[in-house]
């Protein structure tokens, strides 16, 4: 299997050479750059497997560097923000991130987490969360609510024929939703499910990527359940 390449942008010269190798020993190709300017180039130049991005780096912040690629393609992309209360970390989510990891942080926990979106993108082998449920949708083909139409195995989606260009994990979030509409489904199944925490981890990453899918197929397509978490309206 090849290589997973990746890309980590980061001004602390200690952090980053000692995340550098980390990544390396267990397996991970890394391009290390110190500010979001030479990320920028690097990302362009090497089409790395996924992008791990400090928020506070000179030149292009991490958000913006985020937002960058987000304009070029769907690759995953994980934030570290040094404080889990920050701003930076929804503006992070919204700008198109993934997933992100607060510091200081655990070189384990930084390599399950990388290899978690991985999975969900299709990088690394094994079920992804979810899996059954898609396959399910698969044998149906085309899934139409409305004038929103999902296809399962072409991963297209369309609303009023028009196509809706979503991330791969907002394609995974919608699958979830559409594979069981009607059914209310927890933050935390969410996170199970598409996310692959097989542990407790932060809601906000669920709720931001909502409100970013509601954008995209329709504010009133996904139901907030108030205390329970969402519902997808057939």
């Amino acid at each position: 299997m090849a290589e997973t390449h990746v890309l980590f942008v980061e001004d602390d010269d200690v952090i980053r050479e000692a995340t550098q190798l980390a990544l390396e020993r267990d397996g991970f190709v890394v391009t290390a750059m110190p500010d979001g300017l030479q990320g920028l180039e690097a990302f362009r130049t090497d089409q790395p497997d996924i992008a791990l991005l400090d928020v506070m780096v000179p030149g292009l912040d991490g958000v913006s560097l985020c937002r960058r690629i987000r304009d070029e393609s769907t690759v995953p992309v994980i934030m570290l923000s040094a404080r889990a209360d920050s701003i930076d970390v929804v503006l992070g989510l919204e700008a198109g991130a993934d997933d992100y990891v607060t510091k200081p942080f655990d070189g384990a926990v930084l390599v399950a987490r990388i290899r978690a979106v991985l999975r969900r993108f299709g990088h690394a082998g094994g079920p992804a969360p979810g899996e059954a449920a898609r396959t399910e949708a698969d044998q149906q083909g085309t899934l139409a609510f409305g004038d929103l139409e999902i296809d399962t195995e072409g991963m297209e989606v369309r609303k009023a024929g028009e196509p809706v260009a979503l991330t791969p994990t907002e394609m995974r979030l919608l699958l979830e939703f559409s594979s069981a509409p009607g059914t209310v489904l927890s933050r935390d199944k969410l996170l199970e499910r598409v996310w692959d925490y097989g542990w407790g981890g932060d809601t906000r990453v669920v709720d931001v990527h909502v409100q970013r899918l509601r954008i995209k197929i329709g504010q009133d397509r996904i139901e907030t359940v108030r205390g329970f978490g969402y519902k997808f309206k057939a």
